[in-house]
């Protein structure tokens, strides 16, 4: 597996995909410099996806909701220990650079989720952007695929959560304001730590700490729900920053925190492996021991109910740190509460409602 110093990436390898037999990795990939901005170019490919359907199902009793949208499969974000690098080997890629530098993109999602709303079996219930890579990657901020969206669920007034590491989340606060005047949507910040450096070489293309503040702000101020999620939490690199990363979600607005455990499934445990040894080779040898105490000695687990937070007394240590801080700054424990009785079968041959 050759290593590479790839400027803006997390991942500095394309390991080989579990499903292929033959694997063929290229000299150099081009990137962009700008973590926040990018064009459609040569510094990542974004090529079309033409799924038939955009609604995903679920059935983990460990996730608030049953259906999410994703536009774009693989993420710009470059997140080293994303657990959604691992799906992108069943469209033939890489979980490593291929990931963050291959992105499928579903312009036809707003349509897709027109026509599935509008089909009478479907019940009205939570919708989650995204469940699997950020909507609001930086690609979004040309291609405008999520702010469709939002406007298709306030036509339908179909409730939908969201969640994202991005500060472009800002520029839909017209929609998401709509949206909040008849509880039909809460945003959800994602902050894993409040380090910039960290935050550089962890997730070198989301929005820095502190924007991730102002977007909590920002959306507090015009009365959208928000929430801080701190994920994941990294026993040993991050933990300890929960307290603190509470405390200034709170103070820009936050009224409810969750937090997700980390896990590396698959091809996703040798890529953090193999970047906490190299950007910090004097942590690299307790970080990994301590994931694997809160995993029953593994760097990954599937069961529900300890998936997304561990076993174990560093867990329950953790648990309870998450827990204290919640009740010191008045923050909620996250729950998904909107309302789907306003759903209405929307025809685009009528008046719209919002105007």
């Amino acid at each position: 597996m050759k290593t590479k110093n790839y400027k803006g990436r997390a991942s500095q390898s394309n390991p080989a995909n579990r499903f292929e037999t033959i694997h063929i990795e290229p000299d150099e990939y081009i990137t962009g410099d700008d973590r926040e901005e990018c064009t459609i170019s040569g510094a990542t490919q974004f090529l079309a996806d033409n799924s038939k359907s955009v609604l995903a199902h679920n059935e983990s009793p460990d996730i608030p909701f049953r259906f999410s949208v994703n536009p774009y499969r693989g993420c710009e974000h470059g997140c080293i220990y994303c657990y959604a690098r691992p799906s992108h080997e069943y469209l033939g890629f890489s979980p490593g650079l291929d990931f963050e530098t291959r992105i499928m993109v579903k312009l036809n999602a707003p349509e897709l989720l027109r026509q599935e709303l509008s089909v009478r079996a479907w019940q009205p219930q939570v919708v989650c952007l995204s469940g699997n890579t950020d909507c609001y990657q930086p690609v979004e901020r040309k291609l405008k695929i999520t702010r469709k969206c939002l406007k298709v669920f306030r036509d339908f007034r179909n409730p939908v959560s969201v969640i994202t590491k991005n500060y472009l989340v800002t520029r839909d606060i017209d929609i998401l304001s709509d949206l909040a005047k008849y509880n039909l949507t809460a945003v959800m910040l994602s902050i894993t730590t409040l380090d910039d450096e960290l935050t550089n070489k962890m997730e070198p293309r989301t929005s820095a700490p502190r924007r991730r503040l102002q977007a909590i702000e920002e959306l507090a101020q015009n009365n959208i729900p928000v929430g801080v999620n701190v994920a994941p939490v990294i026993p040993g690199l991050n933990d300890e920053e929960i307290p603190h990363i509470l405390g200034k979600a709170k103070e820009a607005g936050a009224m409810f925190a969750g937090y997700i455990m980390l896990r590396l499934p698959h091809q996703v445990k040798n890529l953090f492996t193999e970047w906490i040894q190299r950007e910090y080779p004097l942590k690299a040898n307790k970080v990994i021991n301590r994931i694997k105490q809160v995993r029953d000695g593994e760097l990954s687990c599937s069961v529900f109910g300890e998936r997304l937070k561990g076993t174990g007394t560093i867990a329950r240590n953790i648990e309870q740190l998450f827990s204290v801080s919640c009740r010191k700054h008045s923050l909620d424990i996250y729950k998904v509460e909107l309302d789907a009785t306003r759903f209405r079968r929307y025809d685009t041959k009528q008046k719209d409602l919002f105007g």
